[in-house]
């Protein structure tokens, strides 16, 4: 899965605060004295030395000149004693200005000030933070986008925006572990709203646990986005990663396979010839055959310079197709000599080719027949495959009881849950 990648639209459309920074407030010059003193001080007025070069910026702004504007606004650096409005009206002009100017590091300092000043009600200092989230991120400045976003946050911000701007900005500064834990608790409240876990930000949180080396975690991602944005490509990067999972037993290829062929196909001749060989292997012609068949069917098989060795398996195939089903002429003999042996091996595996030869009912039967009697030398697996029957057969209540009870740490365990996964008609 390629590394996901939310668009800076998105994550600038939920800062309402961004408009904030290029508003240019009002300046009220109070010109009764030079200096006034501080207990005489209007809270909302700023001295005529200031007022006159921040109104000249303002002025300059307006027409866009927004370097003469910082020229401006820099004649207030020599005036001393400033009072603390001053001192906020001025960082929010040179803020302003060096923000229209692409002075990303000046506007983020003018701001901090402004945020810093004390004078700011709790509400505006979370939306000053918000849209320097976002200024930050723009300038790919991530460590500090994630740093002013998580101060938002902490002052009980909300937006949805600036969440994702949070997490990105974490995963492109190196975060990964934060990102996914920001992920996986933005994932956990949208199923608690009953919606659909977000497609974008699972593949985020998927290429987090990558970064990692978290094989276990993006498998789990994976799976997640099988469940509720079943793609071909993500069935396509879980089957290709299942078999490495540690553990898995290799006789479960086959079983691997079967899951391919109900998810995404079979697209290539290997995957035919593999998986027709690996049935006959397994004494089950009858699905080899229907592979081979399909194969042929599709123009996958019969061409090329394989074209001779497609067809002699083409011909073992329906031969051992046949075989079988003219053993199974006694079916009911042969189930009964079953029922009186010790174990239920017999059974089941004369339910297994019932229900490849077509008679799903009764060889589905005898599959639960033989689970029940026990003694199978390999029961989950066998569980497996009873759920695999039963969903080839259109029994997906069954085949989901059935696939549900499947446990073990071969890979059968793993094979079952994603068959549970896969939609009922595909």
């Amino acid at each position: 899965m390629k590394n996901a990648s939310v668009g800076l639209a998105m994550l600038v459309a939920g800062c309402g605060a961004w408009a904030q920074f290029t508003h240019q407030p009002h300046i009220a010059v109070d010109n009764t004295a030079a200096v006034q003193p501080e207990d005489g001080k209007k809270a909302d007025t700023v001295r005529v030395e200031i007022g006159k070069p921040l109104q000249a910026a303002q002025e300059a702004m307006k027409a866009q000149r927004f370097t003469d504007a910082l020229a401006k606004i820099a004649e207030t650096d020599a005036v001393p004693n400033k009072t603390a409005y001053e001192v906020l009206t001025i960082a929010r002009m040179r803020g302003a200005a060096a923000l229209s100017a692409g002075q990303a590091e000046l506007a983020l300092k003018s701001f901090e000030t402004v945020v810093s000043s004390g004078l700011l009600p709790a509400a505006e200092q979370a939306r000053t933070l918000q849209a320097m989230a976002s200024v930050a991120y723009r300038a790919k400045d991530y460590a500090r986008a994630a740093s002013l976003a998580r101060r938002y946050f902490d002052l009980g911000g909300s937006d949805a925006g600036t969440r994702t701007v949070l997490v990105q900005s974490l995963y492109l500064s190196g975060g990964h572990a934060d990102a996914a834990k920001e992920l996986q608790a933005v994932l956990h409240e949208q199923e608690k709203a009953g919606r659909v876990p977000d497609e974008d930000q699972l593949k985020l949180l998927a290429s987090c646990h990558a970064k990692l080396n978290d094989a276990n975690g993006y498998q789990a991602v994976l799976e997640q986005l099988v469940a509720h944005h079943p793609k071909k490509e993500y069935w396509t990067d879980l089957l290709r990663r299942l078999p490495q999972r540690p553990g898995f037993a290799p006789r479960l290829s086959l079983d691997v396979y079967r899951l391919q062929l109900a998810t995404v196909g079979l697209a290539s001749a290997s995957d035919h010839v593999e998986m027709a060989q690996l049935a006959l292997q397994d004494a089950s012609p009858a699905e080899a055959r229907r592979i081979v068949d399909r194969g042929f069917a599709a123009g996958v098989l019969g061409t090329g310079p394989d074209a001779d060795r497609h067809k002699r398996l083409r011909e073992l195939a329906a031969k051992a197709s046949a075989e079988e089903q003219r053993s199974l002429a006694n079916a009911d003999a042969e189930a009964s000599a079953a029922a009186a042996a010790a174990n239920g091996t017999g059974l089941f595996n004369l339910g297994w080719s019932l229900a490849q030869q077509g008679q799903a009912d009764k060889g589905l039967a005898l599959m639960e027949l033989g689970l029940k009697k026990g003694g199978l030398k390999r029961p989950e697996e066998a569980r497996l495959h009873a759920g695999v029957a039963a969903w080839q057969a259109r029994q997906y209540a069954k085949a989901t009881a059935l696939l549900k009870t499947v446990d073990g740490r071969d890979g059968a365990a793993d094979i079952a849950r994603l068959w549970l996964l896969v939609p009922n008609d595909p």
